[in-house]
């Protein structure tokens, strides 16, 4: 089955979904954050099929996300490393893990603690204000329309209430 593509959404949220959005893309970049950078590695722990596991990566290097390094020459054989765009990913992948070991926590508990190194303590990520550094839900938050909002899909309606796009009959 074909996916949706969200390359001509002009969304923030769709435009990283293009890229990182695909079921296995965010247990390939968990892997490759947790130490696993060989090719079966990753296979061997997710249990995915080997051709499957080739695309997603190469998606991944095409994205930025991840970089291939030689380790091998003869046969050549890689590694997989994430890049900068790849570890600024990980915390959200933090955020998505605290979401699921409150609302879908697996039988057990959760499978997987977090230690701040700098402090020594477990704690539960959570998204916070870049300015106070307060926690924000959205009781705490208002979204307005951003330098690229547009009259299309996936910020129209945030566009025309805006002002930036006209109103629809």
């Amino acid at each position: 089955m074909k996916r949706t593509s969200f390359a001509e959404m002009h969304c923030s949220i769709g435009q990283s979904l293009e890229r990182v959005g695909e079921w296995w893309t965010p247990l390939i970049v968990r892997d490759v954050y947790l130490g696993l950078h060989r090719f079966d590695d990753i296979a061997e722990n997710l249990g995915i099929a080997r051709n499957l596991l080739t695309r997603r990566l190469e998606t991944l290097v095409t994205h930025g996300i991840v970089e291939r390094r030689a380790y091998q020459e003869r046969p050549l054989r890689h590694e997989y490393h994430l890049t900068d765009a790849g570890r600024e990913l990980v915390p959200v992948l933090m955020a998505l893990m605290a979401w699921g070991d409150k609302w879908a926590t697996p039988t057990g508990g959760a499978p997987v603690r977090l230690v701040h190194h700098e402090c020594g303590a477990e704690f539960t990520p959570q998204v916070c204000c870049s300015v106070c550094g307060k926690p924000v839900t959205t009781a705490d938050v208002t979204a307005l329309p951003g330098p690229g909002a547009a009259s299309g899909p996936g910020t129209r309606v945030l566009a025309r209430r805006g002002g930036l796009a006209p109103e629809e009959p």
